[in-house]
């Protein structure tokens, strides 16, 4: 069954692609004296074909039901002067605004395509930044360099990590014992991941280590050989992360040139 709720949201996705069609004449139907283009049903079932929907006689059946409902409604909404309401107006230009703006994206990823030397690169830094070890780690985070020291004592003490982690500022490891699961130095603040790196299996640190988050005592579980997944199997993911940077620049760039007052 089609819902015309779905087909709603995908006028909006499928207005974003902007094809050429709309350049044809062809009415799919008359409401009221006002035209439906064809070009305007063929690319919903665009947008719909690209959300796994097979195109078909139904389909675009359907389609064309939920356009005239939608021009149905719009109709009586202009005559019930709701297009002259001011949150109306505002969402309306927001839409515009929307369509425009998924229409630059679109020219713009397709006129800058990221080059495979530099998915390869983007790769490479990705393998320096892991490393080839993983690290499964514990700590406890307090607000004072003295807290910190007492915890380090009732430590030496054989006080159990585990235990003293219920007083941790980091609630969701403090839930585990202080664990953090497993992870690469990187994925650390810097003062953390040095401490890290420089703990033997099952060693803690001697002294506080400062974060901007506040004091951490660390634990070193256990390490491991870390297996970076091949190049082609990361590709799609590196291709959306350089592409989502390049279309942020371009966006800077573009607020560097406009005058905003």
């Amino acid at each position: 069954m089609l819902k015309t709720g779905k087909f709603a949201a995908l006028a909006i996705v499928g207005a974003l692609a902007i094809q050429s069609a709309y350049a044809e004449d062809k009415s799919a139907a008359m409401v009221n004296g006002v035209s439906i283009p064809q070009a305007r049903i063929d690319m919903r079932v665009k947008a719909a074909s690209a959300q796994g929907q097979a195109d078909s006689p139904e389909l675009r059946r359907a389609i064309r039901e939920d356009m005239i409902n939608l021009e149905v409604m719009a109709q009586e909404a202009v005559k019930l002067g709701l297009n002259k309401n001011d949150d109306v107006v505002q969402q309306m230009e927001l839409a515009k605004q929307s369509v425009l703006v998924g229409a630059f994206v679109q020219d713009y990823a397709k006129n800058h395509p990221v080059s495979e030397k530099q998915l390869q690169q983007e790769y490479d830094k990705l393998k320096v930044k892991l490393g080839d070890k993983e690290f499964n780690a514990r700590h406890i985070l307090v607000a004072t360099e003295e807290e910190a020291k007492s915890i380090i004592a009732q430590l030496g003490k054989k006080a159990k990590f585990e235990k003293l982690a219920e007083k941790s500022m980091d609630a969701g490891s403090a839930q585990r014992g202080g664990s953090l699961g497993w992870a690469v130095p990187g994925n650390f603040v810097a003062p953390f991941a040095n401490a890290l790196l420089n703990l033997k299996k099952g060693e803690y640190t001697q002294a506080p280590v400062e974060s901007q988050f506040g004091w951490h005592i660390i634990k070193l579980d256990d390490v491991r050989e870390l297996k970076v997944p091949p190049f082609e199997e990361l590709k799609p993911q590196l291709q959306q992360r350089l592409q989502q940077q390049s279309i942020q620049k371009a966006i800077t760039d573009l607020k560097a040139k406009a005058k905003i007052e």
